[in-house]
């Protein structure tokens, strides 16, 4: 129970991947807090029919605007409204769910998100790109509008916590943790012959290819460095970086007093999204609690820029501002594109990002029509590095 004395009506962005589904296995577990108002999904008309019956949501969508006679068919009878394409996504999203959880990968959720933020209500943020290419439309987004932005990434949920009650004045720096990937201990030599299938092998979290190679890479924490740069507006200089294998304290808040607060808890995406789901109260999980006698020790290291450069390039495209951050988004994704497809070697992934951002950047883009262009002007510049480089 959430004890909050109300139902809360949510709007699921992206309910048939990996966040959607931990999402509404909570909502499943806690059914008399939550009512279903919408569902996403890109292609899966099946899936998303079958969780849309299950949940009585009021509307069931799926981006892929061919798949909606599909959707529609799974659904006569329902009573439940189907609607399909990319406009239809973002008109869900504009209705107004109490909670809104944005999980849709990729910039395609962008201005789902932007239309989510914009009705002024909660929205648990899970889509990456959001804030890496949108940092500052968004954050003037919720200024304006009095949205309440729940960040799920368990590192920015973990300071979330952390910083809760706290006046940000206060804070001496703001560490978060990176696992190190499946790569920390290996030499340059063996890192660069890497392959994809050693690559998406993450020691500590269950994740999809691309994440996965994010992490490997480090990026995955360059980028969460962006986002934090945001989302906690301490500055640049007050951000840290810290390697912590186990993957059990998920980020810490020092304030100016020498008091650090941590946030501990499994390596279960169910735990920082049961947190932005019941904010400000707390939810049961079905996650089984620490026992740190039994984990018996936590360590922590130094990141090494040498061999993962991933993070001081993210840091330099913080610095640097404007378009920089979402030009190091779109190259590095057509970069961990390139790799898994077996066309570059793993070190080329980062040194790619990093040509494309050393070319002329734009100037900082003031809409969220901008920041797209600026994304698909990356990715084209960084198709043609790859083109080369293969």
């Amino acid at each position: 129970m959430i004890g909050l004395g109300m139902t809360r009506t949510i709007t699921i962005l992206g309910a048939t991947g990996s966040v959607g589904a931990s999402t509404l296995d909570l909502v499943r577990r806690n059914r008399e807090n939550f009512s279903i108002l919408a569902l996403t999904a890109n292609g899966n008309a099946a899936q998303l029919a079958e969780l849309a019956r299950e949940f009585d949501a009021k509307l069931a969508v799926v981006a892929d605007e061919a798949c909606l006679p599909a959707l529609r068919e799974a659904l006569a009878g329902s009573g439940i409204e189907a609607a399909g394409g990319a406009a239809a996504v973002i008109e869900a999203a504009a209705r107004g769910a109490d909670i809104t959880m944005a999980a849709i990968v990729g910039c395609a959720g962008l201005a789902p998100t932007m239309a989510a933020i914009e009705c002024g209500k909660a929205v648990a943020l899970a889509n990456k790109e959001a804030l890496v290419s949108a940092g500052e439309v968004m954050t003037a987004a919720v200024k304006r509008t009095g949205a309440t932005l729940l960040p799920v990434d368990s590192e920015h949920n973990a300071i979330f916590q952390c910083l809760a009650g706290n006046d940000p004045a206060h804070v001496h720096a703001i560490t978060l943790t990176a696992s190190g990937g499946p790569f920390r201990e290996w030499d340059m030599a063996r890192i660069h012959r890497a392959t994809p299938a050693e690559a998406v092998k993450h020691p500590t979290w269950s994740m999809g290819a691309k994440i996965s190679v994010d992490s490997a890479t480090m990026m995955n924490k360059g980028l969460e460095f962006i986002e934090a740069y945001h989302l906690f507006p301490v500055g640049v200089e007050r951000l840290r970086i810290v390697i912590h294998p186990q993957s059990i304290v998920h980020s810490m808040v020092e304030y100016r007093d020498g008091s650090t607060l941590a946030q501990l808890g499994p390596s279960d995406m169910r735990v920082p999204i049961a947190s932005a789901l019941a904010w400000p109260a707390r939810m049961n999980t079905p996650c089984a609690p620490l026992d740190l006698a039994a984990i018996g020790s936590l360590s922590f290291f130094k990141p090494d820029e040498e061999r993962f450069p991933a993070t001081r390039v993210a840091r330099e495209a913080v610095i640097a501002g404007g378009a920089a951050p979402a030009v190091l988004n779109a190259a590095n994704e057509i970069a961990v594109a390139a790799f898994l497809a077996g066309q570059i070697a793993f070190t080329r992934i980062v040194q790619c990002a990093e040509d494309v951002l050393a070319r002329s950047l734009p100037g900082a883009p003031a809409s969220l029509e901008e920041v797209i262009a600026v994304d698909q002007e990356a990715r084209r510049r960084a198709a043609e590095m790859m083109e080369t480089a293969g």
